[in-house]
């Protein structure tokens, strides 16, 4: 037993001596792999292999920056790795990342781990991407591949490169160019800019007065009226919120409302259900009727007062609907949206708008038929729950419930403003419409009606409190929001739906080209010869400018 007893000591002697000799503790600012290495404790799940062995990589709750935590696996992957078109993950999620799939646009660069980043931060010594790649291959002329991603002027640098301008056209966002609009950029007019000799003056269109000393324009004529939708009911508002009185009683959830001016006439839909009700206002018992059966989800109306057309959005359907005011016929304009919320029309310039909301907010615009589908804004929006016209300056306003503030922007996509910023009554917007000089909203989360300068959001005014009654879509009512432009229709049909089911929709196409044939004769002058302002459609300008010598 004595020499078995100091047979184990010899042996636990040389099994401690064999642990340590050669490969020594690592001291408390070092990780042991498993191989007995030591290497910085900075370098434990970075998503790069110090070891040899891998084992600095294994077992990670929290990954460093410039690496990817493989969560299943509790492993760190490079960075670079991540939407290399190889899987590293053991269950491959850094291939199966959104970004991944994501399609950068024309002003932004794609990293290799599939990222965007913009344009301008290439090879600015700066790292943008996480994998770095943004800063490689900077000897390269940039300007070569897709002008750099300018509109215009690209200049290579001897690092990076720079986007430029022609003269008369200013640069936003980095890449891209637009005119200079001295109107809008002093946004003093309600309507018509009358730029003489360097100077501005302001002018309003038939129909309404300038206020001396100011570019507002008021309305003559009956007085405006505001129209909103909440769970009690269809509510009617005078603009200042002195007088309300209740136009239906139907208790349910409130949703998007419209209005055709000419014979005072609303439509509203109750989100849940699929029915779109209407009702005149000129009657004496103020009794809904159903106007047709479309879907549920249906988040936006806009009434088309020129060809007696309704537009809908809906999220169910995940498209953009037309249908002719009497309920008869309907059609699915334009499919495969992911999740639209509002929608808006011009028709005397042949323009539908719309908001989408999905993981990739945009606003589109496309004509009234569907075709020539172009995007307006793809980037710094979050969540576009409303949009409305400012018809007399060709402005797209729309309320961003993400960002919570109101935005505007041109028809053609140019000279973007933020009009509101978030106030206290911006934190879950609704409804939304422009009348004169200001913007209206309606807020669910303070139940207010509110306005503001239209121009500069100054002059916040809560016009209407509803205390617990939660208000949703409104529009205004007055004649002068809806203009006629019967002289430019004399000749056109106003059946909205011919024999065919969809020959109507490209009857719109060439309404459309008949109205602008009707005044190219002008050479866009901007001589008033109608109730509505003569603009020139194939390059839509935010304002009717006069150059007077």
């Amino acid at each position: 037993m004595e020499h078995l007893g100091a047979l184990l000591l010899l042996l636990t002697c040389v099994s401690r001596l064999h642990s340590t000799e050669g490969f020594p503790e690592c001291s408390i600012e070092k990780f042991m792999c498993n191989n007995r290495r030591c290497v910085p404790l900075n370098l434990r799940c970075d998503g790069v292999e110090d070891c040899g062995d891998s084992s600095d990589e294994i077992s990670c709750l929290n990954c460093t920056g410039g690496s990817f935590h493989c969560v299943a696996a509790a492993r760190c992957v490079s960075s670079r790795s991540v939407c290399d078109g190889k899987p590293d993950c053991s269950d491959g999620a850094d291939e199966q990342l959104d970004t991944c799939a994501q399609t950068c646009t024309r002003s932004q660069f794609r990293c290799t781990n599939g990222r965007c980043v913009p344009n301008s931060g290439r090879c600015d010594n700066i790292k943008d991407c996480e994998d770095g790649s943004d800063e490689d291959n900077c000897d390269d002329n940039e300007c070569e591949i897709n002008n750099g991603g300018c509109s215009h002027l690209c200049i290579d640098l001897p690092l990076g490169f720079m986007c430029d301008c022609p003269s008369g056209m200013r640069l936003v966002q980095d890449t891209h160019c637009q005119d200079v609009d001295h109107c809008l950029d002093s946004d003093v007019c309600d309507h018509i800019c009358v730029r003489t000799n360097g100077s501005l003056a302001c002018e309003c269109q038939d129909g309404y007065v300038l206020t001396a000393g100011t570019g507002e324009c008021k309305a003559t004529g009956v007085a405006a009226r505001v129209v909103v939708s909440t769970h009690e009911g269809v509510k009617w508002l005078d603009l200042s919120g002195s007088e309300k009185r209740n136009i239906t009683y139907k208790r349910a959830s409130p949703g998007p409302v419209s209005a055709l001016n000419a014979n005072n006439t609303l439509y509203w839909i109750i989100p849940e259900n699929d029915i779109i009700y209407r009702m005149s206002l000129d009657s004496s018992d103020l009794r809904p009727a159903v106007l047709l059966k479309a879907s549920t989800g249906i988040l936006g109306l806009a009434v088309d007062w020129i060809r007696e057309l309704l537009y809908w959005v809906s999220t169910r359907t995940h498209a953009l609907h037309v249908a002719s005011l009497n309920g008869s016929k309907q059609s699915e304009l334009i499919s495969g949206l992911s999740r639209p919320t509002a929608v808006a029309v011009q028709p005397l310039l042949g323009y539908v708008f719309w908001a989408d909301s999905a993981a990739s907010p945009r606003i589109e615009r496309a004509s009234l038929d569907g075709t020539s589908r172009i995007e307006l804004i793809t980037s710094s929006i979050r969540y576009p729950v409303a949009i409305s016209l400012d018809i007399p300056r060709g402005l797209l306003y729309w309320a961003d419930s993400g960002l919570r503030i109101i935005s505007r922007v041109a028809f053609d996509g140019q000279h973007r403003k933020t009009v509101v910023e978030s106030n206290g009554y911006l934190d879950q917007p609704f409804g939304l419409a422009v009348f004169e000089s200001r913007v209206y909203w309606s807020d669910q989360l303070t139940n207010s009606i509110c306005s503001a300068d239209k121009h500069n959001g100054n002059m916040l005014q809560v016009s209407q409190r509803l205390g617990s009654v939660s208000p949703a879509g409104l529009v205004i009512l007055h004649p002068l929001l809806q203009p006629s432009g019967n002289d430019l229709l004399q000749s056109e049909t106003r059946t909205p739906f011919p024999d065919s089911q969809f020959a109507w929709l490209f009857s719109l196409t060439g309404w459309h080209t008949e109205w602008f044939n009707a005044l190219t004769w002008t050479e866009f002058s901007c001589e008033r010869t109608s109730t509505f302002p003569v603009v020139d459609i194939t390059s839509p300008i935010s304002c009717c400018v006069w150059e007077r010598n």
